[in-house]
């Protein structure tokens, strides 16, 4: 897949923002798929996953004025903007440490397993993100 074009299944105005984090989730994802590091595919999809959250936080969220308010992470802001997404956001939380590790170097963070179905779970996410934002899904991501 090359050029990443989300084609509305409605017609529904997103910020340009939303489908740059779309297009680089997608990116992320293509990167994971071809990547051979195991620790390195994980964190791919991990990243894919963040993105994917991103684009929804871009076109769903309503920016607030509020002084010296803590700030919150991704996972905990797509719980409060898009409930129908708090499974996703809990089981994406709790593979950050190991995306983390991963990250960092670690060649025991996860297994080959693992990372295939973040992979799997990152693309599958995507495409409901994609839906939910009124958009064509990309195209199935296939993991051997």
């Amino acid at each position: 897949m090359t050029g990443y074009l989300a084609r509305p299944a409605l017609q529904v105005h997103l910020p340009a923002s939303t489908h740059s984090y779309l297009e680089r989730s997608a990116e992320s994802l293509r990167e994971a798929i071809t990547c051979s590091d195991v620790p390195q595919r994980y964190a791919l999809a991990h990243v894919s996953a963040l993105r994917a959250t991103a684009a929804l936080l871009a076109a769903r969220a309503q920016p607030t004025v509020t002084s010296r308010r803590r700030q919150k992470n991704a996972w905990v802001l797509l719980t409060e903007v898009a409930p129908e997404f708090t499974e996703w956001a809990t089981f994406f939380s709790s593979g950050a440490q190991k995306r983390s590790a991963a990250e960092a170097g670690s060649r025991r963070a996860v297994t080959e397993r693992e990372a295939d179905d973040l992979v799997r779970d990152a693309d599958r996410f995507l495409a409901l993100v994609e839906t939910s934002l009124g958009l064509v899904e990309h195209p199935s991501i296939r993991v051997a």
